[in-house]
């Protein structure tokens, strides 16, 4: 795998960490501030979240299996 091909999927770790990181904050702010009477948005901010993690966690693992075969 290339250099090139290798700093992409890098990147896309990041994005989609970060898009993580977001889901996390929304679901963490629905969760402190505006809980019980918010319920109604729980399961769908929820499984943002999830997928959002999910997203990070084929990306980074992506990353890791070309990094190793390019060491």
């Amino acid at each position: 795998m290339s250099d090139e091909e290798l700093k992409k999927l890098e990147k896309d770790v990041k994005k989609t960490k970060r898009l993580a990181s977001e889901a996390a904050m929304e679901l963490h702010d629905l969760i402190e501030d505006r809980l019980p009477d918010a319920y109604g948005e729980l399961m769908g901010i929820a499984q943002t979240a999830y997928d959002a993690c999910k997203a990070w966690d084929e990306a980074n693992k992506k990353f890791l299996a070309a990094s190793s075969e390019a060491a």
